[in-house]
């Protein structure tokens, strides 16, 4: 089985009471069964607390977090669990974040998670797109039919190389993948094979493209799961205009990276195209220094399950995000 992953991925390090931010509030954190059943059977005080925090909902068990923050944070910014039982004692997603991990049966794909900002200093700081591969024994089947993920390895392949030569600005970058989108659902649904035409995709979104509202995007954000008053603060006193110097082509790819292949679930490519341009659009319009404002983004967002559903969603049902509205705020007064 293949394994790959960005050059950046395995120099990840958690910086600890050193970071900005902290994995370790706000979130609730999901507890596997084997963690919470480890936990409940521990003696001592450690044991005592971990029965207290330990709750079971109807999707599993949780750690509750108490005044913002998880309960086995410790003052100087470390875990309790790992400071007393080492690294391999903490649950599941404690040990694997910000890690990302795509498993599509025949091959994987790793990856780090924008909402960590040490993972966001990485990833925006990256200037190659290569992928380190790696062969290791296993893989299985694939349940899914082979012709489609085919179809978005090679386009998905395809844009990244436009990205990384392409000496347009962002808006019209940005167009030119929800033009090139459309023309892969086609190819998804079985027409012609899709073919990237950079030239040709801004000629016709310049012709099609009309209106466009950032405020209504930022609205469709406000409706959303919100999990930090600094988010709310950020979407009701955004930047004044588009600060396209926040929406790098490191973005873009990680982006395009993470989302492009998924669609192999459902054969819909659109609206992940469509969540990778709202999704830049929004940072581009909340201004601040592009790593936090990301990190941020995607602390609220990728980070809710919920919430990326909705955009997902919102792609074909929100006017904000209608093909007219979205070229419309990326191509405004671009002549060709």
């Amino acid at each position: 089985m293949d394994i790959r992953y960005p050059e950046y991925y395995k120099q990840f390090s958690c910086i600890a009471s050193s970071c900005p931010d902290s994995c370790c509030k706000e979130w609730s954190v999901s507890v596997d069964d084997q963690s919470a059943a480890y936990y409940r059977q521990l003696s001592g005080p450690l044991g005592d607390r971990l029965r207290a925090v330990l709750q079971d909902t109807d999707d599993g068990t949780i750690m509750v977090i108490e005044d913002g923050r998880c309960p086995m944070w410790r003052q100087d910014g470390l875990c309790r669990i790992q400071a007393e039982l080492g690294h391999d004692a903490l649950c599941q997603v404690c040990r694997d974040f910000p890690r990302l991990r795509h498993d599509y049966g025949s091959f994987t794909e790793l990856g780090l998670e924008l909402s960590c900002p040490e993972a966001a200093r990485l990833i925006l700081g990256a200037s190659s797109a290569e992928w380190i591969m790696e062969t290791v024994p296993g893989g299985e089947d694939a349940d899914y039919e082979p012709e489609i993920m085919d179809t978005l390895l090679r386009t998905r392949s395809e844009f990244l190389d436009f990205l990384n030569t392409t000496y347009l600005p962002m808006p019209q970058i940005l167009a030119v993948l929800l033009l090139y989108a459309h023309d892969v659902q086609a190819e998804l649904d079985g027409g012609e094979t899709a073919c990237l035409d950079p030239e040709n995709a801004l000629a016709d979104g310049v012709a099609f493209a009309q209106g466009g509202d950032i405020s209504a995007v930022q609205a469709f954000f406000l409706e959303l799961e919100i999990l930090t008053p600094a988010w709310e603060n950020r979407l009701r006193s955004p930047a004044s205009g588009l600060h396209w110097e926040n929406c790098s082509k490191a973005l873009v790819r990680y982006f395009i990276c993470r989302y492009w292949l998924q669609a192999v679930s459902d054969y819909d490519v659109l609206c992940r195209a469509k969540f990778v341009v709202v999704a830049c659009l929004l940072i581009a319009s909340l201004g601040g220094e592009m790593v936090e404002t990301a990190q941020l983004f995607s602390k609220e967002i990728e980070n809710d399950a919920d919430n990326v559903e909705a955009i997902l969603d919102g792609a074909y049902t929100n006017p904000a995000m209608t093909d007219v509205a979205l070229l419309g705020l990326l191509l405004k007064g671009v002549s060709l």
